[in-house]
């Protein structure tokens, strides 16, 4: 369903599948022919609407790049308890239902990239090398649950009460798919007070050219900062520009 189209370009309204559940996402289809597409994962509190993803759909958009933003099992208008659903591996599948969803298209290229913030990061980064992904460009992505439960135990801005989620489905660590990724773009703020920066360096240290590390200096885990998303939005899109 065609739910409105600005110049050059068409969003659509789509719905699909995973693990039963039926999710929701919009693809920012701009009008040419078999456009490569960038897949979203947006972080563990957040949706498919999240600021970050709305506007890089924009800008990838204006260079013909399509752009699927969806909200996981248990977030935004998609099905799920997000207490009972919510796990890395249900994530995963979820964004594996994304990636087939574009692949069986006419109107989309078989390039594709997928961008992830937090633990979204997180979930592109297990399934880049599997789903043999052109580009890929995480913010924020943690490597493992250690610090990230730490840091949300601790913190006021992310609270994590003890029933809002199954913590031990959320323990993660993703080492073993981080080694040898390549054509991926990682950025991260030096002061991200949820995710330490250590993981940014742990995740360019492992993978292979081309790859790009940009440490944003007093950057916070939500890139809070107007010029901190400006300069974010402007380093991914050259980077899928150039990759997909």
């Amino acid at each position: 369903m065609v739910e409105f189209s600005m110049e050059n370009t068409i969003c659509e309204k789509i719905s699909f599948s995973s693990d039963g559940l039926a999710l929701e996402g919009t693809l920012h289809l701009p009008l040419v022919k078999t456009p490569p597409t960038v897949i979203g994962s947006h972080g563990l509190f957040s949706s498919g609407d999240s600021p970050k993803q709305i506007a890089l759909a924009k800008r990838c958009n204006a260079h013909g790049i399509a752009f699927f933003r969806f909200d996981h099992r248990g977030c935004g208008r998609s099905q799920g308890d997000f207490a009972t659903v919510t796990s890395l591996k249900s994530r995963v599948r979820d964004l594996s239902c994304a990636v087939q969803l574009i692949r069986d298209r006419r109107d989309t290229g078989e390039r594709i990239g997928l961008f992830g913030s937090s633990m979204g990061g997180a979930v592109c980064l297990t399934l880049a090398k599997s789903l043999k992904i052109k580009a890929l460009v995480t913010v924020a992505a943690p490597v493992n649950s250690d610090s990230v439960n730490a840091a949300l135990s601790r913190t006021g801005d992310e609270p994590m009460p003890d029933n809002l989620i199954d913590k031990n489905s959320f323990q993660f660590d993703i080492s073993g798919h981080i080694e040898g990724i390549h054509d991926c773009l990682i950025f991260h703020g030096d002061n991200d007070e949820v995710v330490p920066v250590s993981h940014a360096r742990r995740i360019y240290r492992h993978a292979k050219k081309p790859k790009k590390l940009i440490i944003q200096k007093s950057g916070d885990h939500r890139m809070s900062n107007y010029n901190h998303q400006q300069e974010f939005i402007k380093q991914a899109t050259k980077w899928f520009i150039q990759h997909l």
